[in-house]
């Protein structure tokens, strides 16, 4: 058995002439939660319905619980647990009846299917709504059921497209406790497409961002944000971003600047002793700036050096 739960190489998705995902690797070992970071349109969800075996690749290989996505579908299928970004649940059911289908639907015998009912019950944590129509329930309450849904089978490897989108904070942290949970204590593998910096930052074990089509950056959270340097100045301003970057680079103790869309972020290893010095340097130089920040780096700015833009400023709009 291979130590990978999931593995691509050069994996390719076009439609027509769009290539939705541009020679896409990766290879994630068993027990991992890998999160998949990148704005809209960047690639995550087509991946993740390759991966399930809902979409075929276009070129490519690729290998989830140690089964080949094309030759293999069904292999997948069985292995795999699936909570895609709108919530695949009939309003007209209960939460339990829709539970006591997708056990059915997978062929559960009826004692284990009565105890793993069970467990998706206490998993989806809704108390007497259970037994209320699916339409009844709020965005969090559809989420939950929807994940517990897709683990009633015991999978090896649990997919969740977005699973926070459009939930509220309370909401979100209780989806972010049940993945640890499932991962800690049942050694579920998670990918986990989001487009949350702080949701990957939290969950994920290793990130990998996508932008285009293509994965930029791959690491740890803590070791991506390490190579930005241990402080950022963010420098806000509308115009000449050339100049004010080439200012910048000519200041000592200065690693690197990186040019957005809103102004630029200076990689240094003492933003405090630092940033009055661009100040100046700005001011004596005509360079007009509205704010100047300092702060440790996030992986905002990670994305910002590896595609030159921010997913924040992405996914704010």
């Amino acid at each position: 058995m291979t130590d990978l739960a999931i593995e691509a190489c050069g994996l390719i998705r076009e439609f027509g002439a769009n290539r939705a995902i541009d020679g896409v690797d990766l290879a994630i070992p068993r027990g991992e939660i890998y999160g998949f970071l990148g704005p809209n349109g960047a690639g995550k969800s087509t991946t993740v319905r390759v991966l399930c075996t809902l979409l075929a690749p276009t070129a490519g290989s690729a290998r989830v619980a140690g089964h080949d996505v094309v030759t293999q579908p069904s292999e997948v299928r069985i292995r795999i647990g699936l909570a895609l970004q709108e919530a695949a649940l009939d309003d007209k059911q209960s939460g339990r009846e829709i539970l006591e289908l997708q056990a059915r639907l997978y062929g559960l015998e009826a004692s284990t299917r009565r105890e793993r009912v069970a467990r998706a019950v206490e998993l989806a944590d809704i108390g007497d709504a259970i037994d209320d129509w699916v339409r009844t329930y709020s965005g969090g309450m559809k989420r939950r059921l929807d994940v517990a849904a897709s683990l009633i089978h015991d999978p090896e490897v649990l997919f969740l497209d977005e699973p926070t989108t459009g939930l509220d904070p309370v909401s979100r942290v209780r989806v972010w406790e049940e993945v640890r949970r499932l991962n800690e204590f049942h050694g579920v593998t998670v990918f986990l497409t989001t487009q949350y910096l702080e949701e990957a930052d939290a969950l994920a074990h290793r990130v990998g961002i996508i932008d285009q089509g293509r994965i930029v950056e791959e690491g740890t959270p803590a070791d991506l944000k390490r190579t930005v340097g241990a402080d950022v100045i963010v420098v806000e301003l509308q115009d000449e971003l050339e100049r004010a970057a080439g200012i910048a680079r000519a200041l000592p103790r200065v690693d690197e600047v990186t040019i957005g869309s809103r102004g630029l972020t200076i990689s240094t290893a003492n933003g405090a002793s630092l940033v009055a010095q661009v100040a100046v340097a700005f001011s004596e130089s005509g360079v007009a700036t509205e704010s100047l920040t300092v702060r440790t780096p996030s992986l905002d700015d990670v994305f910002l050096r590896a595609t030159g833009h921010r997913l924040s400023s992405e996914t704010s709009q």
